[in-house]
């Protein structure tokens, strides 16, 4: 189960180490068609309902996740070996119904928690058979979690320096990073803005290469001489190919992890954290970023992928 963002990028970095060691199958958020065209290149795809997204407030939540929970038991067959969780509570369904069906589930905790669990891999920890942690500092927020590393995905093409400033808010897209990063006067920008509207930031820069999603974004992390990301799994793909990053957290992500759980991981990743967000801020911190090299980690999708093969 992908659940759309960082949370699909943990299950594309598995889904590159099982990739023909395995019969592999997709959820995927309904509308998530980039998740989907990612995945779908690895084994058989479909979708299903997400209850609730960053925004999604609590009196359309409730009637979705019994929707939900409708849905994932059509689509929870007894031929299925392993259900992988990578986290949000677009897994929580189907793994309650592999759960019932006897099916050994996979459970994922986050790269980004430090100080508390996240909700999902807090709920399905009692009934999961492993629940795979991506740092030492998450045993003690998951007790019974095995630490097996970051899940890093595979280089799939070699880093080269176009000179340019990767921006890029994700999904759900950082409009209050993509407003700060317009007022500079870089000329050689990469902006990916997601669900934020891109026009704006086309008309004030024509200069700038402007998307809003790309299946092929990692040729984008490739070249850049910086990436600037907001707080989640960029910061992994920036790794794999030794790029300077720059962490922005998104103030307006209130049900994720928070400024605490960033000064960890920015610690871990040898990046730039910042939390007063100006143009000033942030281009300063653009300059120190360049002066940083990116540490080694250890391949925990591949560790990963050898305990769900042993399963």
């Amino acid at each position: 189960m992908a659940g759309g963002g960082g949370h699909t990028a943990y299950g594309y970095a598995l889904a590159q180490r099982l990739y023909g060691r395995a019969n592999l199958h997709f959820l995927v958020p309904k509308g998530d068609r980039l998740s989907y065209e990612r995945l779908s290149k690895f084994g058989s795809a479909d979708y299903l309902l997400k209850p609730r997204d960053a925004k999604t407030p609590t009196r359309e939540f409730l009637p979705k996740l019994v929707k939900a929970f409708a849905e994932a038991f059509k689509k929870l067959l007894d031929e299925f070996d392993v259900v992988v969780s990578t986290g949000s509570n677009f897994c929580v369904p189907p793994c309650f119904f592999a759960w019932l069906k006897g099916i050994p589930i996979v459970n994922i905790e986050s790269s980004v928690r430090f100080t508390r669990p996240s909700k999902s891999a807090l709920v399905l920890q009692p009934i999961s058979t492993i629940t795979a942690l991506q740092w030492e500092e998450q045993k003690k927020l998951l007790k019974r979690g095995v630490v097996v590393g970051p899940l890093i995905p595979k280089p799939e093409v070699r880093p080269w320096n176009g000179g340019y400033v990767l921006v890029t808010g994700g999904t759900l897209g950082h409009k209050k990073l993509f407003d700060v990063i317009s007022e500079s006067d870089l000329k050689n920008v990469v902006l990916q803005t997601g669900k934020v509207d891109p026009e704006p930031y086309r008309r004030r820069h024509p200069e700038w290469k402007v998307i809003r999603y790309s299946t092929r974004f990692y040729e984008l992390v490739a070249g850049a001489e910086v990436v600037v990301t907001h707080f989640g799994a960029t910061i992994l793909e920036a790794l794999v190919y030794r790029k300077p990053t720059v962490v922005v957290p998104n103030p307006e992500w209130t049900r994720t992890a928070g400024i605490e759980d960033a000064r960890y991981y920015v610690e871990k990743v040898n990046a730039v954290l910042v939390s007063g967000l100006n143009l000033r801020s942030l281009l300063m911190a653009i300059e120190e970023a360049k002066k940083r090299e990116p540490p080694m980690l250890v391949d925990g999708a591949q560790r990963l992928s050898e305990v769900i093969m042993n399963l």
